[in-house]
């Protein structure tokens, strides 16, 4: 019998019944990652393998054996919960699910890890969390299988010296949280034997804790031979009013634009030169854009603010000639790229987009959220909304989205599948009994069952 057929008849009948040395459920997934890495240990071993112990085929045929774990796994109930997501039970939540597995330290067991790398290898984004969930098993494993070699990339703990792309932006990033100075002077060390996908990582990371500290580095980047570079540089200079970047964008956006009492008269640039080009103005517009268009835009989204001279609510009941669209739309594009709350708010009442609402702290988030719902008919615009707003939806906008479920289910109930996933993800799962309550509504109880779901799901995470 191949080893391959012992793991799976011992499976089948069990090991009361067929007694098996070493440990099953590890053996089994070591012998699947091998199979789908094209390797085998049972008939394609030598024949003194075939019979030996998990350890001794480890040895055998140039095999390697899979190192000791340093972290517990988390229990069996989270990880049967794990396996129902990875069949098709609530699918979707297996983002959350890994993140919140993720944050207690622990590492998922042997047995899930050829489905879950296969995942990763599909969704980029649940990568970040599997270098820590996989474990050293994981890591073993994605030696063996080029297709999982992905995982070598996430982060490990090594230190910025010692570790790859991914451990030495964790470092930076850790770094940057307990003191932005020694993190930019590190980023500065470095900086010309960085690759540039790594530099213009490494920039990005600079966002939290930014400062006028940072301007001289990111005023050199702009120099920068790598396009990725130049537009994050700009993308952090646009959110300090006081940099040089910000200033020239401020004279340019003068230069376009006057405002009176009741009218904002605009006249679009000719042409972007060169220097635009450094301050992170793209000179070609995306199809169906005109040119002097897309280079207003972006330099009115580039400039402070507050050159405006009046508050944002003011500015939108003014008179805008030529180019109204154009200013408005920069206007929005300014306060998602500068962060400011006012703006964001003022802007979102004209467009309400989701990305305003990461301008805004989550309370206010759930509020805005809210008014819209009660105000707006269901539709993919307050879907996108619903889906900007930050996780754990507390009691006012729960309630305001179950109201529109129970509203819509007597008029479009085939209309309401995303809504009430969107609500059963994201309202707080604490709040399963309000759902449960509301209402009869078969949506209701489906939002109720989701979070109840959810609800046991952290409390195995956290037995």
């Amino acid at each position: 019998m191949t080893g391959w057929e012992e793991l799976a008849s011992t499976a089948l009948v069990g090991t009361d019944r067929r007694p098996y040395q070493g440990d099953l459920l590890d053996d089994a997934a070591v012998e699947v990652a091998r199979r789908r890495a094209g390797r085998k240990t049972g008939a394609g071993a030598p024949q003194e393998a075939q019979g030996a112990s998990s350890e001794d085929r480890g040895a055998s045929a140039g095999a390697q054996v899979a190192p000791g774990e340093e972290r517990a796994a988390v229990g069996r109930r989270a990880a049967e919960r794990l396996v129902r997501i990875m069949g098709g039970e609530h699918e979707r939540l297996l983002p959350e699910w890994l993140a919140a597995a993720a944050a207690t330290g622990r590492r998922v067991p042997p047995y899930v890890l050829p489905e879950l790398l296969d995942r990763g290898r599909r969704d980029r984004s649940i990568r970040v969390h599997l270098g820590v969930l996989a474990g050293q098993r994981g890591r073993w494993l994605a030696g063996l299988n080029p297709a999982w070699d992905y995982l070598l990339e996430e982060p490990t703990g090594e230190t910025w010296e010692l570790g790859g792309a991914a451990d030495r932006r964790a470092h930076l990033r850790t770094l940057r949280q307990a003191d932005p100075a020694q993190a930019r002077r590190l980023l500065e060390s470095t900086w010309e034997r960085e690759t540039p996908d790594d530099r213009a990582e490494f920039v990005e990371v600079l966002a939290d804790g930014l400062s006028m500290d940072d301007e001289p580095f990111l005023e050199s980047a702009l120099d920068d031979r790598r396009r990725e570079v130049r537009q994050a540089a700009a993308n952090l200079l646009t959110r300090l009013p006081g940099s040089r970047m910000s200033q020239r964008m401020a004279e340019r956006a003068r230069a376009c634009v006057t405002v009176s009492r009741k009218v904002i008269a605009v006249e679009a640039p000719r042409a972007c030169d060169k220097a635009m080009e450094r301050d992170g103005i793209r000179p070609k517009p995306p199809r169906g854009i005109g040119e002097r268009a897309w280079w207003l835009q972006q330099i009115l989204a580039r400039a402070p603010l507050s050159i405006w001279g009046h508050p944002p609510a003011t500015l939108l009941t003014m008179r805008i000639p030529d180019w109204d669209a154009e200013v408005k739309a920069a206007w929005v594009r300014a306060a998602v790229l500068q962060k400011d709350p006012e703006w964001a708010r003022a802007m979102f009442g004209w467009d309400p987009i989701a990305d305003l609402l990461e301008s805004l702290p989550p309370g206010e988030q759930q509020e805005l959220a809210a008014d819209f719902v009660k105000k707006h008919d269901l539709d993919s615009q307050l879907i996108m909304v619903l889906g900007g707003v930050s996780s754990h939806w507390r009691e006012g906008l729960a309630t305001a989205v179950l109201r529109k479920i129970v509203k819509v289910a007597t008029t479009q109930p085939w209309n309401l599948g995303e809504l009430v996933k969107l609500a059963g993800e994201r309202i707080d799962p604490v709040l399963s009994p309000l759902a449960l309550s509301y209402s009869p509504v078969e949506s209701v109880q489906q939002v109720a069952a989701l979070l109840r779901f959810r609800a046991d799901m952290y409390k195995e995470l956290h037995p």
